[in-house]
C-alpha cells in the first residue's frame, strides 16, 4: 500500500499495540530463570522489598531451606516455610530514548525502533502482572512525562507518545542542540522516590558525570536496568564501507577505510559502553544488550529467560 511506514524505520501507535501479548515469557521480577542475563546481578539489590507473605506450610521436599521457619518449626515440632507471593503494583517508569542519534541503523532496525518495541512490550508485561507502567520519553526536543498509573489510558498514553516521538524522527530535520541524558534522568529521579522499577532504552550517546549521578540517585532506592541499543557498525567497523552522513542540512562521505576515522569512530563507541560498563560493575546495575541487528521480541526472550517462539517476524 502506497504510503504505508516501513516498521524497521517507524512504528506508529498500531505496530506498538500490535506487540500487546507477545512478551508473556519475559520477566522484569526478582525471581529470574537460570539463563536470564538478570539472574543473579539485581535480585540481591531489592531482596526484602516486592515480596508479600502470604502463608505458612508443611516443607516439601525441593522446598529452599532458607524459607524454612524456625521459630514454627520449632513449637509445631514438623518442618513449615513462609510462602511469599510477589508484589503487586509497583511503579514502573520506562524511560526511552528518541533522540536523533537513536534514528540509525545499519542491518536491521533504526536503534529508536528497537527502543520503542522493547519499551512497548516492557509495558504490556508488567501492566499484566499488575504494576503501574508510566514513563519519560525524550528526543531532541526536551521530554515528555507519563505517571506511573494503574490503567489503560495510562498505558496507552505512554504508548501514544513513543509512537509520536518515534515517528517524528526525520533524517531532513533541522539541526538542533540534543537533549541532554541527563536531564530526563534527572526528572525520573524526582518522580520515583523509592521501591520502583526503571528501564532506560538508550544507545547512552552524551553519558556524562551528570548522567552517572543521576542514575546513581535512582539506583540508590529503585531497581535499575539498562538497556544498551547497539548497532553492528558501532561494533565493528567494515575496512571497504564508505557511509554518507548528515546533520538534516548538510551531507559528506565518510571513508570508513582510512585508518584515522575508524581510530576515531571506534574510540567513541567503546568508550561510551566503557563508562557504561564500568557504572555496571561500581554500581551492580546490569546492562542488557539490544542490537539493532535482529528482532526485538525474540532478543528478550533470549535475554530474559523466556522461550522463544515462532512468527516473530514483523508484519
Amino acid at each position: 500500500m502506497l504510503g504505508k511506514r516501513d516498521p524497521r524505520i517507524h512504528v506508529d501507535l498500531a505496530h506498538l499495540r500490535g506487540l500487546k501479548g507477545r512478551a508473556r515469557a519475559i520477566s522484569f521480577r526478582p525471581r529470574q530463570p537460570s539463563h536470564s542475563i538478570l539472574n543473579g546481578q539485581h535480585a540481591s539489590k531489592i531482596k526484602g522489598r516486592g515480596l508479600n507473605f502470604e502463608e505458612l506450610r508443611h516443607y516439601a521436599m525441593g522446598d529452599d531451606v532458607r524459607t524454612i521457619d524456625w521459630k514454627v518449626t520449632a513449637r509445631t515440632g514438623a518442618p513449615y516455610v513462609r510462602v511469599y507471593t510477589e508484589e503487586r503494583d509497583r511503579p514502573v517508569m520506562l524511560i526511552v530514548d528518541q533522540r536523533m542519534s537513536m534514528y540509525f541503523g545499519s542491518a536491521l532496525n533504526m536503534k529508536s525502533v528497537t527502543a520503542a518495541e522493547a519499551a512497548a512490550l516492557a509495558a504490556f508485561r508488567v501492566r499484566a502482572k499488575g504494576d503501574r507502567v508510566g514513563g519519560i520519553i525524550f528526543d531532541d526536543h526536551g521530554w515528555q512525562e507519563v505517571r506511573p498509573q494503574s490503567s489503560a489510558r495510562s498505558l496507552n498514553r505512554f504508548l501514544d507518545r513513543l509512537a509520536e516521538a518515534n515517528c517524528s524522527l526525520n533524517a531532513n530535520a533541522p539541526l538542533v542542540d540534543s537533549t541532554p541524558l541527563s536531564k530526563p534522568l534527572s526528572a525520573a529521579a524526582r518522580i520515583v522516590k523509592s521501591g520502583a522499577l526503571v528501564i532506560v532504552f538508550s544507545d547512552f550517546d552524551g553519558w556524562d558525570e551528570e548522567t552517572e549521578k543521576n542514575l546513581r540517585t535512582i539506583a540508590q532506592h529503585n531497581e535499575l536496568i539498562l538497556f544498551s541499543v547497539l548497532d553492528p557498525t558501532s561494533e565493528q567497523l567494515p575496512p571497504d564501507l564508505d557511509i554518507v552522513v548528515s546533520d538534516g542540512t548538510l551531507q559528506a562521505q565518510v571513508n570508513i577505510g582510512d585508518e584515522t576515522v575508524r581510530r576515531k569512530l571506534a574510540d567513541f563507541s567503546t568508550g561510551r559502553l566503557a563508562s557504561l560498563l564500568q557504572f555496571s560493575a561500581k554500581y551492580a546495575v546490569p546492562v542488557v544488550p539490544l542490537t539493532t541487528a535482529q528482532e526485538t521480541l525474540p532478543q528478550l526472550l533470549r535475554l530474559l529467560g523466556g522461550q522463544v517462539a515462532g512468527g516473530g517476524a514483523k508484519k
